[in-house]
């Protein structure tokens, strides 16, 4: 999770108590800071989609004002606290958690010059991340990591798969397209690919259909693939990670090497004896 970073000298104890509040959970009133932090991110979430409703916006325009900016000069100090109490803060400022929190601040002071930009504070969402660390749901996190890991080692595989896949809609988009002889909704080759693709996916909008019985074929077939084409990246995904999960117990739990043969008792990177 949230890497931790080296404490500020000794003697600047203020430093040392915010740097327990703000980055430790372990203590009361870190709790506290913690869940109101995350109380906030609610309320902020909360206050953004009632203001896109214009009856609840023109009722409450307001007290919805006020306290984005409440909160949004709560994140602001947040933030340079966090930047304050740390020893090494670039660190900090360009970790996860780190980026994450500046652009939950950007969007409140861009809406200054482009106002519909504040509907980007949405991702202060993102900060709920840290529900894991608060409530010590760390193992949670680390199979949030294990998906992530399973995507990316398989992300060519998903690449050459989207590709067949672009392929595939635009052949059969310019064949329906010579089927249905421009008729509604296949006037151009786009138009028809638009519907292979729609199709293809099995999302089904209904606003074009074909009308020729060979339109209707070629409809058909496509809506039976779809189902076995959308199975293909789940296939991918899922092996890769029951793939992961099996070789788990061969990550060196002191450095996190993971590149470790299966005959061998030690650690290649650091050394340390593997279980």
């Amino acid at each position: 999770m949230e890497r931790e970073h080296n404490l500020v000298p000794e003697d600047k104890l203020w430093k040392r108590f915010l740097y327990r509040v703000i980055y430790r959970a372990d203590t009361r009133l870190g709790k506290l800071f913690d869940i109101t932090l995350l109380s906030l991110i609610l309320i902020s979430t909360a206050i953004i989609m009632m203001e896109s409703v214009p009856q609840i916006d023109k009722r409450f325009h307001r007290t919805f004002l006020i306290l984005e900016w409440i909160i949004s000069i709560f994140f602001t100090v947040e933030y340079w606290m966090r930047i304050s109490v740390v020893k090494n803060k670039k660190n900090y400022i360009f970790s996860f958690f780190g980026i994450i929190d500046f652009l939950a601040l950007v969007p409140f002071f861009l809406s200054f010059f482009f106002p519909v930009t504040k509907y980007f504070l949405i991702f202060r969402m993102l900060r709920m991340l840290r529900v894991f660390r608060i409530f010590n749901l760390l193992d949670f996190m680390n199979d949030g990591y294990l998906i992530v890991r399973a995507l990316k080692h398989s992300s060519r595989k998903i690449y050459i798969f989207l590709l067949f896949l672009i392929i595939f809609s635009v052949i059969v988009g310019s064949l329906m397209f010579m089927v249905e002889g421009g008729r509604p909704g296949f006037e151009t080759i786009p138009q028809s690919i638009y519907w292979a693709v729609v199709t293809v996916t099995t999302v089904g909008y209904g606003d074009v259909s074909p009308i020729t019985p060979m339109g209707k074929f070629f409809a058909v077939i496509l809506m039976l693939a779809g189902y076995s084409i959308i199975a293909v990246p789940t296939g991918i995904v899922t092996a890769e990670m029951r793939n992961k999960r099996q070789n788990l117990e061969k990550i060196c739990d002191q450095c996190g090497n993971e590149d470790i043969d299966d005959d061998a008792r030690y650690c290649k990177q650091c050394g340390k004896k593997l279980a």
